[in-house]
């Protein structure tokens, strides 16, 4: 398995570049649509620009808390927890941690509502 930190570190250089485009594409659709009296809501030629600036910052939101898991796991990581399951205790497995370094809990305490 490759060192969490450098999973980590690279999950979060992802996310910062794109919420900077995700960021910068809401800016351009507010910019738009000041720009413009047309009546968006009525438009039949397509989606709103209420709806791509509602589309757009619910991307935004979960780049941002996608990011906030990823300063956890590495707060985890400082302290000594990372690769513990939160729930149980017991390791959780390197393959699991591989694919989801974020992962808090193990497969079976992650499985269970």
């Amino acid at each position: 398995m490759e060192d969490p930190r450098t999973l980590l570190e690279a999950e979060r250089s992802r996310v910062l570049a794109r919420l900077a485009a995700l960021t910068g594409d809401y800016d351009a659709v507010v910019a738009a649509s000041l720009d413009t009296n047309a009546d968006d809501e009525h438009d039949p030629e397509g989606a709103t620009i209420a709806f791509e600036r509602s589309q757009i910052g619910s991307l935004v939101r979960q780049a941002r808390d996608h990011l906030a898991e990823i300063e956890a796991a590495l707060a985890r990581l400082e302290d000594g927890s990372y690769g513990a399951c939160e729930t149980c205790g017991l390791p959780i497995p390197p393959g699991r941690l591989e694919a989801r370094p974020t992962a808090r809990r193990c497969v079976t305490c992650a499985s269970r509502p």
